[in-house]
C-alpha cells in the first residue's frame, strides 16, 4: 500500500506577513533592540525634563492612592482574610533579625 506524497513547495500556501508594518527599532521584547531600557537618554536620567518627573511622580502618587484604597476594601469586606494578614505580616516582622 503506498504513502500519500508530500506536497511539492509550490503546492503549499504561502503564509501571510504579520502586519504590513517595518519593525521600529528599540521594540521592547524583540531581540537585538535596545527597547525603552537601552536607550541612552534615559541611562543616567538625562535627557528627561522636569514635566516628566512630574507627571510620573502624580501618575505614582495617584497608584499607591488607589491601591491602598482597594487594600482597605479587600480588608473591611473580606475580615477573617484580613486578620490572617495581620497575622502573618505580625509574624513575619517579630522573626525579622536586624
Amino acid at each position: 500500500m503506498p504513502y500519500p506524497q508530500k506536497p511539492e513547495r509550490s503546492e503549499r500556501p504561502e503564509r501571510p506577513q504579520q502586519s504590513g508594518k517595518p519593525e521600529q527599532p528599540g521594540t521592547p521584547g524583540k531581540p537585538g533592540h535596545p527597547g525603552k531600557a537601552g536607550s541612552a537618554a534615559d541611562a543616567g536620567g538625562r535627557g528627561r525634563s522636569n514635566a516628566t518627573d512630574a507627571d510620573r511622580l502624580r501618575r505614582r502618587a495617584r497608584f499607591l492612592r488607589e491601591l491602598n484604597e482597594a487594600r482597605e476594601l479587600r480588608d473591611r469586606v473580606q475580615p477573617r482574610r484580613a486578620r490572617a494578614a495581620r497575622m502573618r505580616q505580625h509574624m513575619r516582622m517579630r522573626t525579622f533579625r536586624w
